[in-house]
């Protein structure tokens, strides 16, 4: 099943890398992204720069989505994703219940199993293997999901939705079938095709419908609108263009056009 796999509106999204930048120029983005349009507004949970001077400028993405809350009023937010392992999940529950309040239920706790070995051995986590990450997002999941039933108080948006980073086919995308309300994956259509398709089996075999889980990807400042249309032909509903501190708002303009076109 790949064509129409979801029943979603067609969204776009914004990921501004938190990295070479000034508190300042990023809160001043922020504002004119949700003026522009877009659906949701993203940072994400690193502790130091993934590309350029290593030693550069960044801020931390939980605080960061604290003051997206607040200089914000319409487009949801969150983290692309968070790292599982930086926090203890009770603790991640009730920082994701106060972020959700801040905000009046416009949080989705976007969360993967983590990678960047870096802000693991300076930062004194323990990195262990890719399955043992893996295990533990998912009784992270089991977690957040009965602390959000048992604290007080509720979340705004009961519950609050989960979006799972990651095409692990053999794990991740399983721990997707079972927890996430949203996906996200990176890749060529073909890729994103097979990994929709791999999904859809999980949903199978766990028994619960595939059309309950919005497909989000990643697009590019210079994507072509046939290359979206492609994907969303793949079953994505959710594109999501991430920018560094050049803020490209003339491509952002771009997709929000794009969305519109498809919306009629």
């Amino acid at each position: 099943m790949t064509e129409q796999t979801t029943s979603h509106p067609l969204r776009v999204g914004v990921q501004f890398h938190p990295q070479h930048t000034t508190y300042a120029s990023f809160a001043s983005a922020v504002r004119r992204m949700e003026d522009l349009g877009v659906d949701t507004i993203w940072d994400w949970d690193h502790f130091f720069p993934l590309y350029g001077d290593p030693q550069g400028n960044h801020f931390e993405g939980w605080t960061l989505l604290t003051a997206m809350a607040t200089l914000t009023q319409r487009a949801e937010i969150g983290c692309l994703v968070t790292c599982n392992t930086y926090r203890n999940p009770a603790l991640l529950s009730d920082m994701a219940k106060t972020v959700d309040h801040i905000s009046n239920g416009r949080l989705i706790l976007g969360i993967g199993a983590g990678w960047f070995q870096r802000d693991y051995s300076e930062y004194g986590y323990e990195f262990g293997t890719g399955g043992q990450r893996l295990a533990n997002l998912e009784r992270s999941m089991e977690i957040i999901k009965h602390r959000w039933e048992v604290d007080v108080p509720k979340p705004v948006r009961n519950p609050i939705p989960i979006l799972i980073g990651g095409g692990g086919e053999k794990k991740t995308l399983r721990i997707a079938a079972r927890y996430a309300n949203i996906t996200h994956t990176f890749g060529d259509v073909e890729t994103f095709t097979r990994k929709m398709q791999v999904l859809d089996s999980w949903c199978a075999e766990i028994g619960r419908n595939p059309r309950e889980i919005e497909r989000s990807t990643g697009t590019q400042k210079f994507s072509s609108g046939a290359q979206r249309d492609a994907y969303v032909k793949a079953g994505a509903t959710h594109l999501i263009l991430g920018m560094d501190e050049q803020w490209d708002f003339d491509a952002v303009k771009d997709l929000v056009r794009w969305r519109d076109t498809h919306r009629g």
